[in-house]
């Protein structure tokens, strides 16, 4: 699960969901990038943290 969370760090333009995102939106490249990187650093901190968390528990 740590792995699968640390994948999602950073991922940028190469990711479809960015383009998806970006054009739902309808922003600039530049506030795709700007947002989505700061989501998915999110979701990649939280999915370690609850990795960690059930590590510690199990």
């Amino acid at each position: 699960m740590a792995v699968a969370a640390g994948s999602v760090v950073l991922s940028h333009v190469n990711d479809s969901g960015f383009w998806l995102v970006g054009r739902f939106f309808d922003m600039d490249v530049k506030t795709t990038l700007r947002t989505w990187t700061v989501m998915e650093t999110a979701i990649g901190v939280m999915g370690f943290a609850i990795a960690g968390l059930v590590f510690a528990v199990a």
